[in-house]
């Protein structure tokens, strides 16, 4: 028995907000303080280190379960499935349901009851639960759900990454640019083909890097005191990941047997591109081996960084050859790998 994704779904929002759009906001130091830079040469240097342009904003009639369970009837149809058969409803997120306009979230009910509601399944044995795991979630939830496969409580699961982030980030804050909405989903099952998942592996850091993700006050003093949004330590982080993603990586491709000549993608969650590419080169490095070309695809230019949505949407755009100049075939090996909030590392060793 092998444990393989055998359907994806993505939904990317419509709504494009465009880095010349934040050239009228007031962005401010943390302690409230003027920068003493115009807007455009912000902007400008923000997409040097970040490679973002674009990113998506949801409508706002949807919430983050309404994104979910968009993508998971793709998955579905993809898998060509009959949605009663599905074991567990895995949903990655870390702000719940954001109703525009609003400054509070709303888990009651979770996430992943609200998609079973959604797509109207009755069977009560569908077990519906949330994952909050900061940006690695999906990936987490991918790992959870292999792990119920093989201890024989499920066949098929369905796992979704969903977010909204553009309705928790403090909008005087030039880390609000990094921000995207959308939703990712998979169906994941046991099956007789070959591939599927070789290798895991998981880590959290909280000693000292539990709060470099955290949520702060605006950086504009004259708003609501009590009102928090996603905050980082922006420079904690690329150091963070820099240090320890490459190993997390190594050690989950070492246990799965597979040379290093042999992995064809790495799909890495997305919030910098700078950071993503040292990653991939300090992980290269790891093996004396040259970077191939093309390894790590890249949707964060246009789309952002969409949290738990990324690499399952990356994904799917990819299998569905969406993403110009990168596809992927039947027995290629594919690294899933994530870094965020809380600090998690994780990454799956998987042939397609």
């Amino acid at each position: 028995m092998n444990i393989k994704i055998t359907g994806t779904g993505s939904y990317i929002p419509k709504g494009i907000e465009k880095n010349e759009d934040f050239y009228s906001h007031e962005f401010l130091n943390a302690d409230g303080s003027t920068i003493n830079h115009p807007n455009e040469v912000i902007v400008e240097k923000f997409k040097a280190i970040t490679g973002i342009s674009e990113r998506r904003y949801a409508d706002k009639q949807l919430t983050s379960s309404d994104l979910g369970f968009l993508a998971a009837q793709k998955a579905i149809e993809d898998a060509k499935i009959d949605p009663e058969t599905i074991d567990y409803i895995i949903c990655a997120h870390n702000f719940g349901d954001v109703k525009s306009d609003t400054i509070q979230t709303d888990v009651l009910p979770c996430l992943a009851s609200r998609v079973k509601h959604s797509l109207r399944i009755k069977n009560p044995k569908c077990v519906a639960y949330d994952i909050l795991f900061g940006c690695p979630g999906w990936v987490e939830g991918v790992i959870q759900a292999q792990a119920f496969i093989k201890a024989g409580m499920a066949k098929r699961c369905l796992v979704i990454g969903s977010e909204t982030l553009s309705r928790v980030v403090d909008k005087h804050d030039r880390d609000s640019m990094i921000y995207s909405d959308g939703a990712g989903a998979t169906i994941v099952e046991a099956t007789d083909e070959e591939g599927g998942i070789l290798a895991h592996n998981t880590a959290s850091f909280t000693f000292d890097e539990a709060y470099y993700l955290f949520f702060g006050k605006s950086n504009n003093q004259d708003l609501e005191k009590d009102t928090r949004y996603i905050k980082m330590h922006g420079r904690k982080i690329y150091e963070f990941a820099l240090n320890n993603v490459p190993l997390a990586m190594k050690e989950c491709l070492d246990s799965s047997g597979v040379d290093i000549k042999d992995v064809k993608k790495i799909l890495i969650h997305q919030a910098n591109e700078k950071m993503d590419e040292a990653i991939i080169k300090r992980f290269y490095r790891l093996y004396k081996t040259p970077e191939p070309e093309g390894v790590m695809p890249m949707s964060i230019h246009k789309l952002g960084n969409s949290s738990v949505a990324t690499v399952p949407t990356l994904f799917d755009l990819i299998r569905n050859n969406k993403l110009e100049n990168q596809h992927i075939e039947k027995g290629d090996v594919i690294i899933f790998a994530s870094v965020g909030g809380g600090m998690h590392i994780n990454a799956i060793v998987y042939k397609y």
